[in-house]
């Protein structure tokens, strides 16, 4: 039997190569979606766009699918994209369904409840406190955590001027004790929480070392090295009276964030001129190396981030202690902006060994038989009650 020969298939054309003004037009019809910000897919998410469009192509495709007739509607004659849809978290620890009113009840409850505890801990009836011993030139007390409020001058008897720093105590509690042995290092360690927080918005597990300490959640957590004699039972209360006016301290805080600054800025280089010869390199630093090096080495000054780093003040002087607000007035400036919590210890520095002899040990107690003023002064300090010009 033969078979019929069917005619050849004619080879097709070869399509004419377009030229550069077709090939820019073809290549924006075909990324344009990128930059429709109607789609959800802004420019910069080349990637999440191309899995947005390939899964709606698969959505759409199913029969009887309801983006079939909505990704065409919305994109018109060009296929059928997927839209992204982000999954957003609640911007609140609340239900969604939880009405006002609950919502204000449990905050009044909060609230109350860290009073109730702040009171338990200065009740005369609580647990036995921990034995108290005498302060030794090698005894390393506890720190307090503080809020730094701002700046004031204050003057001295001889009329100098001096810049001091407000550091308000506010709810400092000691939270829990740590050991020699439990932490490996050569000293105990405390840890001390500051400045009341709200409780709704941490873990059942987060919160265990308040409830262990009979304390409200607190907003930073510190941990001091102590020694034997100088340990302080946890759910005891720090005071500003923990420091005496005339002795130093040591103030750690972490810096304010400048962001990615030049080397002028940053680190206070001269620069280059501004004129003669000089064509964008006003600010620059110049030279980071020798020919001879080939090399920049480690620790080179250079542009990158500036701030927002832990750093400590030591040996500033205390002039006034407010024992009504809980106030500490420390010399000089502190580290950090406003409003920030700071950590605040007895000087390690060797020349202020002298003036942070016997302070309150371990701690001042409010529930003592020791009874201060509302304001307690350096002797050089000037205080306005007094008169300025006395005549002999």
């Amino acid at each position: 039997m033969l078979t019929p020969e069917l005619p050849a298939t004619p080879a097709p054309e070869p399509a004419p190569e377009p030229s550069s003004r077709g090939r820019a037009e073809a290549f924006k019809r075909r990324t344009s979606w990128r930059r429709k910000p109607e789609l959800g897919l802004g420019g910069g998410m080349a990637g999440w766009a191309l899995l947005g469009r390939l899964g709606g192509r698969l959505w759409a495709a199913a029969p009887g699918s309801p983006l079939r007739a909505a990704a065409a509607g919305a994109l018109g004659v060009r296929g059928q994209l997927g839209l992204i849809v982000r999954h957003i978290d609640s911007a609140t620890w609340w239900h969604e369904h939880l009405s006002e009113e609950n919502v204000e009840f449990l905050r009044k409850s909060a609230a109350e409840e860290c009073r109730a505890q702040t009171a338990s801990k200065l009740c005369p009836l609580k647990d036995e406190p921990w034995p108290v011993n005498e302060w030794k030139p090698d005894s390393i007390r506890v720190g307090v955590i503080a809020v730094k409020l701002g700046m004031m001058p204050i003057w001295t008897k001889s009329g100098k001027k001096h810049a001091v720093t407000l550091l308000k105590v506010q709810d400092c509690h000691v939270l829990r004790y740590i050991s020699k042995e439990e932490s490996g290092k050569k000293t105990s360690q405390l840890i001390v929480g500051g400045k009341n927080a709200s409780p709704f918005s941490k873990s059942e597990a987060a919160m265990e070392i308040f409830k262990e300490a009979g304390v409200p959640r607190k907003q930073k957590i510190s941990v001091f090295n102590v020694t034997d004699d100088a340990l302080v039972k946890p759910g005891t209360p720090l005071y500003a009276a923990h420091f005496r006016p005339g002795q130093f301290v040591d103030v750690t805080a972490r810096t304010i964030g400048k962001g990615f600054q030049g080397v002028m800025k940053r680190w206070g280089f001269k620069g280059q001129p501004a004129s003669h010869g000089q064509t964008k390199t006003h600010r620059r630093p110049g030279a980071i190396s020798t020919n001879k090096a080939a090399k920049v080495y480690r620790g080179k000054k250079m542009p990158g981030k500036m701030g927002n780093i832990y750093r400590t003040s030591l040996g500033l002087k205390v002039w006034r202690i407010n024992t009504k607000h809980d106030i500490i007035y420390v010399n000089g400036s502190v580290p950090g902006h406003t409003n920030c919590l700071v950590k605040v210890r007895d000087s390690k520095l060797p020349t202020c060994k002298d003036h942070n002899k016997n302070p309150p040990f371990p701690t001042f107690f409010a529930d003592g038989d020791e009874q201060l003023p509302e304001d307690l002064y350096d002797e050089e300090v000037f205080q306005f009650k007094d008169p300025s010009v006395t005549y002999a």
